[in-house]
């Protein structure tokens, strides 16, 4: 019964750590889309730097516009980005929950298995205990015996 339990709680320790893995891959992922908006955010500030930079010098209509299109492309792609990450952090989130789940599943199956172990040390206590009285009451009763 308890090469069992041990089995099960060795299962239960893997799959703790398969849930601890998928979460720190998803927190990294969060990390390098949030990058991906940093980098994207400060392409955007260089771009309208340089904007202004060429503007002191005159830009005609045209050119002028086509660098506002571009800017309302980056402002989008970095909305779109900002949902990719909402998305990853509720994956990251769903990841922690699993893992935090599966650790009380362990605690659970390790204490269950602590239970055990500690039940059968007392019934080898106990056992040993038994003969050790047995063994005393038979001294006893051969000292005795030998007396008379």
């Amino acid at each position: 019964m308890s090469q069992q339990l041990a089995r099960v709680a060795q299962y239960e320790r893997d799959k703790e750590q398969q849930f601890a893995q998928a979460f720190r891959q998803a927190q990294a992922f969060v990390n390098q889309q949030r990058q991906k908006l940093a980098n994207l955010e400060q392409y955007r500030l260089d771009y309208l730097k340089n904007i202004q930079q060429t503007g002191k010098a005159g830009v005609g209509a045209k050119h002028y516009h086509q660098h506002l299109s571009f800017v309302g492309k980056l402002d989008s792609a970095c909305l779109q980005q900002n949902q990719h990450i909402s998305q990853a952090v509720l994956a990251a989130d769903q990841r922690k929950r699993q893992w935090l789940e599966q650790q009380r599943r362990c605690e659970a199956v390790e204490t269950l298995l602590e239970k055990r172990r500690m039940e059968v040390a007392r019934k080898e206590e106990k056992a040993e205990q038994d003969m050790l009285d047995e063994f005393a009451t038979q001294a006893y009763y051969r000292r005795k015996n030998h007396a008379f």
